[in-house]
């Protein structure tokens, strides 16, 4: 997750597309709903507000940009948001997190920590929790590090008033890796 100061990456920009300046448009979210006209992203050029977005095509203008030339400038930037923005323009259902909620939770497998999430990666459609191993299980030569897909037969319980998520097969993970 890149980070520009205490905001974390939610869309890359990709290469202007017809006259008129839109642009192909990366998410790195899984909420789109919060790209809508009028609301203004950070880049590290500054801030970009949002002309239109449509989710079918991919396609994003923004404000100001009304030509290729004008939007070309704009190519590979990365849009940033915090989490309050976030945590005000998006409504979770029952049972989702945001992956910056999950970052610090210690993970177990039954009684036995495995370790704590320092990152969640999307790796092709599956989501992965990524743990620094906890130090009991690093000085049995088990990985520094190892993935645990985000996955119902995996992540049993995501308990955030105990900050765990409990989990099965977990280990059988580590030992592999």
């Amino acid at each position: 997750m890149s980070n520009l100061n205490n905001r974390f990456q939610v869309a890359k920009i990709g290469k202007a597309v017809g006259i008129h300046g839109e642009m192909k448009f990366h998410l790195k979210t899984d909420f789109p709903e919060q790209f809508v006209a009028g609301l203004s992203f950070k880049t590290k050029r500054g801030d970009l507000e949002i002309e239109s977005y449509n989710p079918e095509r991919d396609l994003i203008k923004f404000k100001g940009y009304n030509s290729a030339e004008a939007a070309k400038k704009l190519t590979n930037l990365e849009l940033f948001v915090t989490e309050e923005q976030t945590r005000s323009s998006i409504a979770l259902e029952e049972g989702q997190f945001f992956w910056f909620d999950l970052v610090g939770l210690n993970v177990y497998e039954g009684d036995l920590l495995l370790g704590s999430v320092t990152e969640v990666e999307r790796l092709g459609v599956t989501d992965y929790l990524k743990l620094v191993t906890d130090e009991n299980l690093v000085s049995k030569k088990m990985p520094n590090s190892f993935l645990i897909p985000y996955l119902d037969n995996f992540v049993l319980e995501v308990d955030m008033e105990s900050k765990i998520i409990k989990v099965q097969g977990g280990f059988d993970i580590l030992e592999a890796s």
